[in-house]
């Protein structure tokens, strides 16, 4: 009856369980973190074409008009030890989320035990002695419930749970700066291949004056000085081509490690088209607050953040006293020659520990919590002001490199006609050596600034895409991560 009445008093623990002390968290936006971020961004926003105004970053490598891009990242995504680190702390943040929250409920152990023994009694005699064999078998039942009288392990499941969600934004992080990588490389090695083929053309060109000059020299019509300034530059084109394939090669090494794949399989796919890639132009949230929501790494900082306020309360909890249900029931028997007999027990009470001196630990852990959350909103203040300080570099330059292009593209075609007269008339014996080679100059480095601007460009486009999160909302929105805790006031932290 006793038993009864103690177990009727378990639903009034529960009850009281439902306490926290400390503070409650309130989730901060990048608005009210940081007076940098404003109502508007203060670049121009991109304006796509209408068909291209594509809004979900997490195809947007499919949407290249070269399909080796998307082919590219989802190689080395698949395969990058970078993500698949992330991958393994997601796996780590999940069982200790489990960890965590198993201690909110009761464990409960069984425990068997059988043994059979013999033991001789009497005195010895002619007769021997008398022996006795006896079997002895017990069987117990344990549990044990720490009740959360004041919220310290519901909050430790939570700032678990917290971090899951952080690994989780990690992970993605980590898949969008490698796909921007991926991309960026293959543009510079685009862009590379087209520098290379230009400085080809242009060495051909200087060779071809160089022997011309040559038969002038020789004829007496042109001074040995000509021939020694044609010969000089053609060995400068010569060296600088070298220089260029060399970058072009250390592009594609960085491609294969990037992706793992074979040097001479990549390179047999990038010979299938060897121009630059031209990406689908996407639109941009115009409330700075908004953009900055999509960024992985802002979400990181914001989870962690939610982790070290749940920490102070598990601290605080500790202060106060604990109560812990302990139960247990047993059967036990015991067989021997001629009867046997059987022993039932059972036991159920409440256990109270009380902290009544730690010369200061406890309180010392509080500071050590509240400390930690200090540090954790700091780093959130400044992730908010680095990220929108990305946002607006990446659309500067994507607005100046889309008005440098037009431009750029002109100079490229005046240059050359300037170039291609100065040819004509060197050939007809009409122009100097001096002037087709400044043309030459002007021509070679209008033609380099246009491939630079075309190469910026997407690169711009790339930039932008990593500074908004690749998609990392519509990712979350997805996929079913823990539930972020209730909010409320940072203010009340301390």
């Amino acid at each position: 009856m006793r038993l009864f009445k103690m177990l009727g008093s378990v639903p009034l623990l529960s009850v009281i369980a439902g306490c926290v002390v400390g503070p409650t968290y309130q989730v901060p936006t990048p608005a009210t973190s940081s007076q940098a971020v404003l109502p508007q961004f203060q670049s121009a926003l991109p304006k796509p074409a209408e068909a291209d105004g594509a809004t979900d970053l997490t195809r947007w490598w499919s949407q290249f008009d070269d399909p080796l891009v998307a082919e590219l990242v989802a190689t080395a995504e698949a395969s990058n030890p970078s993500v698949a680190q992330a991958l393994a702390r997601i796996t780590q943040a999940r069982a200790t989320a489990g960890s965590a929250g198993s201690a909110l409920y009761p464990s409960v152990a069984a425990d068997a035990s059988s043994t059979r023994s013999k033991s001789l009694s009497g005195l010895t005699s002619n007769l021997g002695s008398v022996a006795t064999v006896a079997t002895s078998s017990t069987a117990t039942l344990d549990a044990s419930w720490e009740l959360d009288l004041f919220g310290g392990k519901r909050k430790t499941a939570e700032a678990a749970n917290a971090r899951v969600f952080a690994r989780n934004a990690d992970w993605y992080g980590a898949k969008v700066s490698l796909a921007a990588e991926v991309g960026s490389t293959l543009v510079n090695y685009r862009a590379c291949v087209a520098t290379a083929a230009m400085l080809t053309q242009d060495l051909k060109s200087r060779e071809q004056t160089a022997q011309l000059t040559a038969l002038k020299v020789k004829a007496g019509f042109t001074a040995p000085a000509d021939g020694a300034l044609i010969n000089g530059s053609t060995a400068d084109a010569r060296q600088k081509l070298v220089v260029q394939r060399t970058e072009c090669d250390l592009d594609v090494k960085a491609l294969v490690a990037l992706t793992d794949i074979p040097e001479p399989a990549l390179r047999t796919k990038l010979a299938v088209n060897e121009r630059l890639p031209t990406p689908r132009g996407f639109v941009v949230e115009s409330v700075p607050a908004q953009a900055l929501s999509q960024r992985p790494d802002i979400a990181v900082a914001e989870r962690e953040l939610a982790a070290a306020s749940a920490e102070i309360n598990v601290a605080q909890a500790n202060r106060y006293p604990s109560i812990s249900l302990l139960g247990s029931i047993g059967i036990g028997g015991l067989r021997f020659d001629g009867g046997s007999s059987r022993s039932d027990t059972w036991s159920f009470g409440p256990s109270l520990k009380l902290p009544l001196f730690d010369a200061g630990l406890r309180r010392a852990q509080v500071d050590l919590a509240r400390g930690r959350y200090d540090e954790a909103y700091a780093g959130y203040q400044s992730q908010v002001r680095s990220a929108a300080r990305e946002i607006e570099e990446a659309l500067v330059r994507l607005d100046a490199a889309a008005r440098r292009e037009d431009d750029a593209a002109l100079a490229a075609r005046e240059y050359e006609s300037y170039f291609h007269a100065n040819d004509d008339k060197f050939k007809a014996g009409s122009g100097s050596l001096f002037e087709l080679e400044d043309a030459r100059r002007t021509f070679l480095a209008a033609q380099q600034t246009q491939i630079s601007v075309q190469r910026d460009h997407v690169a711009a486009w790339i930039a932008l895409y990593k500074a908004l999160g690749g998609g990392w909302r519509n990712q979350a929105e997805q996929v079913a991560l823990p539930a972020a805790p209730a909010a409320a006031s940072n203010s009340e932290r301390s």
